[in-house]
């Protein structure tokens, strides 16, 4: 386990640029090094690949199953490829590919989900990705990644391009600022303590660590002492931190953007419940999302700093804190 102690700061940043940049740079060292997108080349910002590596971007159209099976074939072709498309089409259309030809089959292919969450708010519940984390964490042998800045969206993409088999990371559309040391160890099972604390653990990912650092400043005013715990790795879950934040504290709120119903929550629950009980508070997304934009659908579901504070509120009571 790595510990800090890090601020929340600004300005945020758009993580897809990272993506980019990282890309082309293992592209530039690494001639196995291909991009695959459905119709997707300007939303998975492959522009700058394609202008660079012509031959090395493949667009299969809007065709999802298509662009997992085309990847698991260049994978068993010696190629890496980044398959790359929009959270909910990536992991909705395309799951049996990703199930068979990817995990089942062993294929080295690195399936990046861009925009997750609730980032094409407007666009509706057909374009929220919020089951993504659920549905393929029931899939054996399959690492879900889910970077929260800028440091370790590169430390994931790096660490997808070395690893031996298929990943599933999410690729975040909200600019979000650097909460994570760039030296901050990234490898599977491993979480990141950005605050210590001892009466309350929130372990967060994503878009939603900023805020539950906001969330954990504000408890510290009011004499709550909160740990904050980021999970990169969502599956597989660095059970050992988990375990000793319900023995050290008294109670866990996790928060994601995303379902509740077999995400992080339930997957941190699962843990709890078997090997340490203590109360737990699960915020993330419960039923269909509706349509608005990003910022009144995360406040919709508590996915904000306040919201984060009345959950740790909430389950401290429950305790007699």
């Amino acid at each position: 386990m790595t510990s800090v102690s890090v601020p929340v700061v600004a300005p945020a940043y758009d993580c897809r640029q990272v993506f980019a940049e990282e890309l082309i740079a293992l592209a530039r060292a690494d001639e196995r090094v291909v991009a695959v997108c459905n119709d997707s080349v300007g939303s998975s910002n492959l522009v700058e690949f394609r202008n660079e590596f012509p031959d090395r971007l493949i667009n299969v159209g809007i065709a999802e199953q298509d662009l997992v099976g085309v990847g698991a074939g260049l994978a068993n072709g010696g190629l890496i490829p980044f398959v790359s498309a929009a959270g909910p089409f990536l992991t909705g259309r395309a799951l049996e590919q990703i199930k068979a030809d990817c995990a089942y089959s062993g294929h080295k292919v690195i399936l990046c989900g861009q925009s997750p969450g609730m980032a094409y708010g407007e666009l509706g519940p057909t374009h929220h990705s919020v089951e993504d984390l659920s549905w393929l964490r029931a899939i054996a042998d399959l690492p879900v990644l889910v970077p929260t800045d800028r440091a370790q969206t590169r430390a994931a993409i790096r660490w997808a391009y070395a690893a031996d088999g298929p990943c599933y990371l999410r690729i975040p559309r909200f600019r979000v600022p650097d909460t994570i040391p760039a030296d901050a160890l990234f490898e599977p099972g491993r979480a990141v303590t950005l605050r210590e604390g001892s009466d309350v653990t929130i372990i967060a990912i994503g878009t939603m660590v900023s805020r539950a650092l906001q969330a954990a400043e504000v408890l510290e005013s009011e004499g709550v002492s909160a740990r904050v715990i980021n999970t990169p790795f969502v599956d597989p879950l660095d059970e050992d931190t988990v375990v000793r934040a319900a023995v050290e504290t008294r109670g866990i709120v996790t928060v994601e953007e995303a379902t509740i119903s077999g995400g992080l929550g339930a997957a941190v629950a699962s843990v709890v419940s078997q090997r340490h009980p203590v109360p737990m508070r699960l915020l993330g997304v419960n039923g269909f999302a509706p349509t608005g934009d990003a910022a009144y659908l995360l406040n919709h579901f508590g996915l904000t700093a306040d919201g984060i504070h009345t959950a740790v509120v909430d389950v401290l009571e429950s305790v007699g804190a």
